[in-house]
């Protein structure tokens, strides 16, 4: 590659290294804020869903824009956005004034992260090159979650409102990395084409009331659950039937026609799901069970980071002799086996018999991130990258969130009263939804086993040939 391409790709690597270490350092963050600020179980969980949830539920929206607007401009314009509400975020005094800022943070990140990855998608070409520079992408957002989560032990040591200031400096020296590196393209044609507001609007309502529903499916009656997923559900459907008569949709549905899309989009919503869940459970049980330093804890989950190691150095050669699909079953495998040797918890288990659920997590993050990147956008045009890269993204959050929601909602169903063994009830029964996660998720992934090793990612042939930043020249 040029020093250009590695210019570009170093400022978008920058972006999504701040989106990393934005969300590990409030993971570990979570209890000092609740002391402070005096926040329940339930308020906490959704301090962490409000980003993923603006995040995940105005993605298709985001991908879309980047196609409709232009890459670049969507990306600085949002980077501006994410950086002024990360900012206020940490001048919160009230529970509901942090949730908000967070979710604005995460809508913020809905638009700048499709627009850099399609950036990179468009602007490589696929096979090899396009391969490694997405490798090196998700390893560095492997590596923004793994340093923030001591520096945010080490911010939150300090005063937890660090936690959200800190992105404001990163934020802005990427923002003039941006402005000088990432080159103008031309204004996309967008001759007969809009913006589907309907189909935003239904689909970010359905993402947000399932959410909801079962978040407080523990607090209220199920009749008002039922009805809450039931609304949420005919959203979705009112959002396929729009969807079908735009003229301009959000999504068009003949791209989940591709197999291999749709498996990646279903087996990362999963992933994120028991891996968010699981990091969740495990703050709450160090820190106000065994009584561990927000330090402490952000040091015994470090190991997770071993994927910002293995993503750029062991995977690529993985998938370059295994292919995609079997790489990432091998490290949904490797994720069901982390959950499973965790389940045992009990109050005086030590970091060592803890250790190998740790490590193995991270090995399987390592497999399964990159390559399920590669695969929900190999062998997607061009003007459906941002699309692409926007339900990629919309699963991993909506993932994320549903996670989040279910282990809470375990976990408070299952507490009864505040002894430790009652506290360990109940994470021991939350720690079962990310093991379920995992084993599905391993299964929809065999479905690929099928495919000729290298899958989508040597699929298309010499067919099309385009400027692409590897060799100096940025469709952007």
């Amino acid at each position: 590659m040029t020093g250009r391409a590695w210019g570009v790709l170093l400022v978008l690597c920058g972006a999504i290294f701040l989106e990393g270490i934005d969300v590990a350092m409030l993971n570990v963050a979570m209890p000092a804020i609740r002391a402070d600020l005096g926040l329940s179980t339930g308020t906490l969980q959704w301090v962490m869903s409000a980003y993923v949830l603006g995040y995940g539920g105005f993605m298709l929206l985001g991908g879309r824009a980047a196609d409709l607007f232009g890459r670049r401009r969507m990306f600085i314009l949002w980077l501006v956005v994410f950086l002024l509400f990360s900012g206020l975020g940490g001048l919160a005094t009230e529970g509901w004034m942090l949730i908000l800022a967070r979710f604005v943070t995460g809508v913020a990140a809905a638009f700048m992260t499709p627009a850099g990855l399609s950036i990179i998608t468009t602007g490589f070409p696929e096979g090899p090159r396009r391969n490694k520079a997405l490798l090196v992408y998700s390893g560095t957002a492997a590596g923004g979650f793994s340093i923030g989560l001591v520096v945010g032990g080490l911010l939150s040591a300090i005063d937890w409102r660090w936690v959200f200031f800190a992105p404001v400096v990163l934020s802005f020296v990427i923002l003039l990395a941006a402005l000088a590196l990432v080159p103008r393209s031309p204004r996309p044609d967008r001759t007969g084409q809009g913006v589907d507001l309907a189909g935003a609007v239904t689909v970010t309502g359905g993402i947000l009331l399932l959410v909801f529903g079962v978040e407080r499916a523990t607090h209220v009656p199920a009749a008002w659950t039922a009805g809450t997923i039931g609304t949420a559900l005919l959203l979705f459907l009112a959002f396929v039937l729009i969807e079908r008569r735009s003229a301009s949709p959000l999504v068009r549905l003949g791209i989940l026609r591709n197999g291999s899309l749709v498996r990646a989009n279903v087996s990362g919503l999963l992933f994120a799901a028991g891996f968010f869940g699981f990091q969740f459970i495990a703050v709450l049980y160090l820190q106000e069970l065994r009584g561990w330093s927000s330090l402490q804890t952000s040091l015994a989950l470090i190991v997770i980071g071993v994927d910002a190691i293995l993503s750029p150095l062991l995977t690529p050669k993985l998938v370059a002799r295994f292919g995609n699909a079997r790489v990432i079953f091998g490290g949904l495998l490797l994720a069901s086996l982390a959950y499973a040797l965790f389940l045992p918890l009990g109050a005086d288990r030590t970091y060592l018999a803890m250790l190998p659920s740790l490590v193995l997590l991270g090995v399987s993050f390592s497999l399964a991130y990159g390559p399920l990147t590669i695969t929900a956008t190999d062998g997607i045009a061009e003007e459906e990258q941002g699309v692409a890269g926007g339900l990629l993204y919309t699963s991993f959050q909506f993932g994320a969130a549903l996670g989040l929601s279910a282990v809470a909602a375990v976990n408070i169903a299952a507490t009864d009263g505040t002894s430790p063994a009652a506290l360990l009830d109940g994470y021991r029964a939350a720690l079962v939804v990310p093991l379920a996660a995992a084993l599905i998720a391993t299964a929809v992934s065999a479905f690929g086993l099928r495919r000729r090793p290298g899958g989508g990612a040597v699929a298309v042939a010499n067919s099309v040939r385009r400027p692409d930043l590897a060799s100096g020249n940025v469709s952007a």
